[in-house]
């Protein structure tokens, strides 16, 4: 792992475990035992250093999950699709998208939750748009996207939750369940 990855590494990680305003650069630098000078010429500032982990993880991760929210036809096999797009990407990436997860609830003028934001916007305008291209095979969902894809991707991460603390495993039969439950309710 060369340095960069090193300081990003390290950067989630003491990112996740005592937020982003509770860390500052010298326990970046001191966990990849580099200088001050090493984590502003590749990111600038700690803030550069977040856009980067957001740049680099979290927009391919975006873009899976709007191949994966294409309505073809299939509303149910869509939305399993866009579960398991999440369930793949908090798999490969649990620490990061721990962290993703608490900035939501974190206050709007924390630093960590000014450059998520854009990511949350996208992640839910890409789950609005499936519901919205929906429409037209599912008349009775007009008017309602915004709604249902706060609602599913709330429901995604309350699995992903579970999952990161050890109650549920992220698996087909998860994903499948997942979608049961959304779409048909408890008493399916």
């Amino acid at each position: 792992m060369n340095t960069k990855d090193k300081m990003i590494t390290a950067a989630i990680e003491l990112f996740a475990s005592d937020g982003y305003d509770g860390v500052g650069i010298q326990r970046i630098v001191d966990a990849c035992g580099v200088q001050k000078p090493t984590l502003y010429h590749y990111f600038g500032s700690k803030e550069g250093l977040l856009r980067e982990i957001v740049h680099r993880d979290f927009h391919p991760f975006l873009d899976l999950l709007a191949k994966a929210c294409e309505f073809r036809g299939d509303l149910t096999a869509t939305l399993e699709s866009a579960v398991r797009a999440h369930f793949f990407f908090a798999s490969e990436k649990k620490i990061l998208y721990g962290f993703y997860l608490a900035q939501m609830f974190a206050p709007g003028e924390s630093g960590a939750s000014k450059q998520f934001m854009p990511v949350v916007e996208r992640h839910y305008a890409i789950m609005e748009e499936m519901f919205r291209s929906a429409e037209n095979s599912h008349g009775n969902m007009r008017g309602r996207s915004k709604r249902y894809a706060i609602t599913f991707a709330g429901h995604i991460n309350a699995y992903i939750t579970a999952w990161h603390y050890d109650q549920i495993a992220l698996s087909e039969e998860s994903a499948y369940l997942a979608c049961q439950h959304f779409m048909h309710g408890i008493l399916s």
